[in-house]
């Protein structure tokens, strides 16, 4: 049986009800928060659907309006014309041969990696290395696109991937504790919308099924999943 710290025991006891409308459940996920670091601010959803079925697999993104909080560092595979652009964009490192020859050294020190539709067939070399660490590019995510500029761009401002795993639970990071009530609310409100909006329309019955906050290491706050989804619509 999994022992608890003293700090994620009291912060428990907070969690008296079986589900809090949004705004009570952001305000008791501060107080409930056990980290002496800024902790981040997570949601945990589990959905109606089967992801073994290609049609009900749900893969889309959402850029935040506030921001997730974190310095995201993003490698861009781009042809030798556009390696300046993709620089001067925030990139950390920008190419495709120089880049893939790291990686194939064991090199993944980055969040997210981007690619010009052009250089994609060159990733096949690397495309293990990247996939076991969901670091692969794909137009599903957003990180494959003419547009370097643009894409470098939303994932610096807040551009999260909503990916369902095997059981169709999904994960997500939406802010940081110490961002105020508002902002973490906008994000919140964005991300619900967005698993809302990318219902896959063979789902029948109840899509959203548990709604649950947390901040890193403290104990889940659960959200009444009605009420959110019509403040979030």
């Amino acid at each position: 049986m999994k022992k608890y710290g003293k700090k994620y025991v009291e912060a428990k006891k907070l969690v008296d009800k079986e589900a809090y409308p949004m705004d009570e459940a952001l305000a008791l996920l501060k107080k409930t928060s056990v980290t002496k670091f800024d902790g981040s601010c997570e949601i945990h959803m589990k959905l109606g659907l089967d992801p073994t079925q290609a049609d009900q697999n749900l893969r889309t993104t959402v850029v935040l309006p506030e921001g997730t909080g974190k310095e995201v560092t993003v490698v861009a595979f781009v042809g030798d014309d556009k390696v300046k652009e993709a620089m001067a964009a925030g990139a950390l490192m920008a190419g495709t041969a120089d880049l893939i020859q790291k990686i194939e050294g064991g090199w993944t020190d980055f969040d997210v990696a981007v690619a010009t539709p052009d250089q994609m067939k060159d990733l096949s070399k690397v495309a293990k290395i990247l996939g076991q660490k969901r670091l692969m590019p794909n137009p599903k995510s957003g990180t494959v696109a003419p547009d370097v500029t643009k894409m470098i761009a939303d994932i610096k401002k807040g551009k999260v991937e909503l990916r369902v795993d095997k059981e169709a639970n999904l994960h997500n990071i939406f802010g940081k504790i110490s961002f105020d009530d508002a902002k973490l609310k906008n994000n919140l409100k964005a991300l619900v919308k967005a698993v809302i909006d990318a219902k896959p329309a063979s789902v029948k019955g109840t899509y959203i099924e548990t709604m649950t906050l947390a901040s890193t290491m403290g104990p889940g706050v659960p959200l009444e999943v009605n009420s959110v989804v019509s403040e979030s619509k």
